[in-house]
């Protein structure tokens, strides 16, 4: 790492604007609102400051720091991160990684984010190393890399997913499940009756995508019951994993619980079943359910809605009742309805598909393939900032 001439703006400039972009993405990656192309354009304008960074050499790292300890943040530590490991110095990976302690998971999680940005020729040293320490962190952080990049290390991941650390046991069962390890069912069942709901829902995940449903749905249903954060996420694999009769059954007597209508209704989507929209005007006009019947909309079809008039960023305009809301995009059910009528669905929209429907893409294959990898739904197409 060279200190180069530079400009201290532009490159702190550098240092805000790619940990900016990075919160969007994440905020964007698995949502029902930007596809492959939308993300692949922050992608570009993230990557361009990145490069930013490392051309300024020491510069770029000092005002990455900077920035850090100014905004001990996610965003910030992802981009010291991300430098570190793209330039493969062992002692600013340590820097980052000893950053990432004083921000908990959502260290590890910003970690992770920079391992998934970072090449596979740079990750294989470190992964060796960081699964063979005796430091959780670290074999956290080697997991992400094998999650990321979807590969087996073979015999010690049966270490991993029975390790003394929960959240090292999570990381891996998810590897087993994504993977299709069946050999290791009996560590994902364990972690069923894990302390966390979180990693009970994760393993669930796992037990699932290696076929055994039937000891994870009582698990997830009890999710649904009693932990209100995680019940969008566990009715979503409970729908994934119910033959469809079934599963309108059970989403119908959740749609009857007023602590969970909200989640519910979003739900409603995952069938497919356009025959529910009148249904789902009608949910548009009740203020509670507005924003899950927009979600459940956009599950249902695979159009840009921001292409049509159908939703508003600012729910106020609804009127008095809505103006509460504080979701950014919303439908408005009149116009909905009229769109609907015409044409049942619409004609003449270009392709789409959101990162959300690739998501729910790739968990449906992998779930109807028993020994097909779960696919990374998270690739993305790169255009130039302008395009």
């Amino acid at each position: 790492m060279l200190r180069v001439a530079t400009i201290a703006s532009i490159v702190d400039q550098h240092a805000e604007d790619a940990a900016f972009l990075w919160l969007r993405r994440r905020r964007e990656i698995d949502g029902p609102i930007l596809d492959e192309t939308d993300i692949g354009r922050i992608d570009q304008r993230l990557e361009a400051n990145v490069e930013g960074l490392m051309a300024a050499g020491k510069a770029g790292w000092e005002a990455a720091q900077a920035r850090f300890t100014d905004y001990a943040e996610p965003g910030e530590l992802f981009v010291l991160g991300t430098l570190a490991l793209r330039w493969g110095n062992a002692t600013l990976i340590e820097v980052a990684v000893d950053a990432a302690a004083g921000l908990g998971d959502d260290g590890l999680s910003s970690l992770s984010a920079a391992i998934a940005r970072t090449p596979r020729e740079n990750l294989r040293p470190l992964v060796a190393k960081w699964l063979g320490t005796r430091d959780a962190s670290k074999q956290c952080l080697g997991l992400s890399a094998l999650w990321h990049h979807r590969v087996d290390p073979g015999p010690c991941l049966h270490d991993l997913a029975n390790h003394s650390d929960a959240g090292v046991r999570s990381r891996a069962v998810r590897l087993a499940g994504a993977l299709r390890r069946r050999d290791l069912l009996p560590a994902a069942l364990a972690g069923l009756d894990g302390e966390m709901p979180k990693k009970r829902l994760s393993a669930a995940v796992a037990a699932c995508l290696l076929g055994e449903t039937r000891s994870a749905h009582p698990v997830i249903d009890r999710i649904v019951l009693t932990e209100p954060g995680l019940a969008e996420a566990a009715i979503e694999i409970r729908l994934l994993t119910t033959a469809t009769k079934a599963g309108k059954g059970w989403l119908q007597k959740h749609l009857e619980q007023p602590a969970l209508r909200g989640a519910a209704t979003g739900a409603v989507g995952l069938f497919g079943d356009r025959a529910v929209m009148p249904w789902l005007i009608e949910k548009m006009r009740e203020p509670e359910l507005l924003v899950a019947a927009g979600a459940a909309l956009r599950d249902l079809f695979e159009i840009d809605f921001g292409d049509t008039d159908l939703f508003v960023t600012d729910p106020a305009v609804l009127g008095k009742d809505f103006a509460h809301l504080d979701d950014s995009s919303t439908p408005v059910a009149e116009r909905v309805e009229a769109w609907w009528n015409e044409g049942r669905g619409g004609r003449d929209h270009r392709p789409f598909r959101s990162m959300r429907q690739l998501r729910l893409g790739a968990l449906r294959t992998a779930l109807a393939t028993p020994d097909m990898p779960l696919a990374d739904w998270r690739g993305t197409r790169r255009f130039p900032a302008w395009m």
